[in-house]
């Protein structure tokens, strides 16, 4: 039994020295807020309509020696969120479908990383996590991309732009408010610009 245990220990000890060196080996990254965003469509009666939502907070981590080891945590600010049209802007975000007095963020928070085929970030890579929306909470997988500046040199990776797009059913989140004249399946469009931390 005490042999058991010891090695047990040892065990834990080594997974913790482990999961540390995996979160040393990432690099954070800084959001600048000012250019990224979250685009989002919908339909209302049947047409096309299009929205956005800032990034209020953001807390990437990346490996670059093995981008898989990568973390993503993205709130979103409900209370910001808009639409082109006035009454579509303040439905939405009414007590009948976000409800942002009660919840004013969303999050999505990724769980794990599968890479593109060739082993990169851009080109059909997936992120898996949760998406916490009006307090409920339910894995999503989002497509990824991680892009350098156009005419960077291929080592410089002190800015970087991550995109994250996907399809969420609004309703399985209890924002299934005016049901028949808005579409339950709403596309998200993330964009989020990262600088590297000094």
């Amino acid at each position: 039994m005490i042999r058991l245990n010891r090695r047990a220990l040892v065990i834990a000890l080594g997974s913790l020295t482990i999961g540390r060196r995996a979160a040393a080996e990432r690099t954070r990254y800084l959001l600048d807020a000012a250019a990224s965003s979250v685009a989002f469509r919908f339909s209302l009666n049947g047409l096309p309509q299009s929205g956005s939502m800032p990034v209020k907070q953001a807390d990437v981590q990346i490996d670059t020696r093995n981008l898989a080891n990568s973390r993503v945590d993205v709130w979103l600010d409900v209370a910001r969120a808009s639409t082109g049209l006035v009454f579509a802007t303040q439905a939405m975000i009414g007590r009948d479908v976000l409800d942002a007095a009660r919840f004013p963020f969303i999050r999505f928070r990724s769980r794990s990383v599968r890479l593109a085929p060739d082993g990169r970030l851009s080109g059909g890579a997936e992120i898996a996590g949760d998406l916490t929306l009006r307090d409920v909470t339910r894995p999503i997988a989002l497509n990824a991309g991680l892009y350098r500046p156009p005419g960077s040199a291929p080592d410089d990776l002190r800015s970087l732009t991550v995109l994250l797009d996907g399809q969420i059913s609004r309703s399985a989140f209890g924002a299934a408010g005016f049901a028949d004249l808005v579409g339950d399946a709403v596309t998200l469009d993330i964009k989020a610009v990262i600088r590297a931390a000094e």
